[in-house]
């Protein structure tokens, strides 16, 4: 039978309140009682019941990891690059629940006593009747990815529409003026910040938007490979693609070899967020470095610190974007 509060009292001669305080750190208890008890307890491998801690801290030791959606528009390495970064930083104390927004028909289960923090990974403007519910409930907020005009909320996002522009203007540079655009999914504030930065790009340098050379993809590798195939079969195919994502960016480059054309020899592609697997694709992928690593990382920290200590002043943190030139784009051969 595991061991409860209540042994490790009897063994140390103190109160159950005693020990209760003092596995949790509190200034009340002297630093000897403390440790005394802290020995106890790992002897007789002693381990916290949280479902009896909540009731008593009025915590339920959980913190919601929520994404727009997790079944539709959220690609893998997205959704793992988020994760590990909230994971690296979460205490073993807490539990981490993941889900999306779309899983609710109502926010009813989403309230105070069941979550003690939220981080959203915000990928639309639908995502707001959600965090009203979520402030409603005065549960702590996090929301990254989506610059909220609302200067009560800590907010985490990257500069995407410069990380775009940067991908234009570089294969602009190689030479390239005939260049499409494979956005991600529609609604997604992230497709509109690339998009527009894109598009930028091409203004600034005098060359025109083509609308046959903007393609609508779902932010995953077969999307991709489909709107390539679109921009293939055009009378006067792309030298250079623009994906919005590189699981996109791969789908696009598969398209092209089974053309029989090469990357970068006949078409030069650049992706958007540097995921995991980018340096190894074949030939490695020019992309935009985005950290969501780092992003969620730093929503994590925030989080637990506003767990602890409630404010209502939040603050907007740009993380800046940088493309990494590898591969898959070079100057057009003429």
């Amino acid at each position: 039978m595991a061991a409860t509060i209540k042994d490790i009292a009897k063994l140390a001669n103190v109160s159950h309140t005693t020990v209760s305080r003092a596995l949790n750190n509190s200034p009340l208890i002297k630093e000897n009682t403390r440790q005394r008890i802290a020995e106890i307890a790992a002897q007789l491998n002693y381990t916290p019941n949280y479902n009896a801690k909540s009731l008593v801290m009025q915590r339920s030791y959980t913190i919601g990891l929520f994404f727009t959606s997790i079944a539709k528009g959220t690609s893998p390495s997205f959704f793992s690059d988020t994760f590990r970064g909230v994971n690296r930083v979460v205490d073993v104390d807490y539990n981490l629940s993941v889900r999306g927004i779309d899983d609710y028909q109502d926010y009813s289960p989403v309230h105070s006593k069941r979550f003690d923090g939220i981080i959203l990974m915000s990928q639309s403007e639908a995502d707001n009747e959600f965090m009203h519910h979520v402030l409603q409930h005065e549960i702590p907020l996090v929301v990254l990815n989506r610059v909220i005009d609302d200067s009560s909320i800590v907010n985490i996002v990257s500069n995407d529409r410069e990380g775009a522009y940067s991908a234009g203007a570089y294969l602009i540079e190689c030479g390239h003026r005939d260049i499409a655009l494979i956005e991600g999914v529609e609604g997604f504030k992230s497709t509109v910040e690339r998009r527009e930065g894109f598009h930028r790009a091409l203004i600034d340098h005098d060359i025109p938007v083509q609308a046959d050379y903007i393609v609508r993809g779902n932010y995953d590798m077969q999307s991709g490979y489909q709107a390539m195939t679109q921009l293939m079969s055009l009378s006067n195919p792309p030298t250079a693609v623009f994906c919005s994502n590189d699981d996109m960016a791969v789908g696009a480059m598969n398209c092209v070899f089974e053309c029989g054309l090469q990357v970068p020899g006949d078409v030069s592609i650049v992706g958007f967020d540097d995921s995991g697997f980018s340096s190894f694709t074949n030939p490695s992928l020019t992309t935009v470095k985005r950290p969501i690593e780092t992003i969620s990382e730093q929503g994590a920290r925030k989080l637990l610190k506003l767990i602890k200590e409630p404010t209502e002043i939040g603050e907007r943190i740009l993380i800046n974007t940088e493309l990494i030139i590898r591969k898959s784009a070079a100057p057009l051969i003429k």
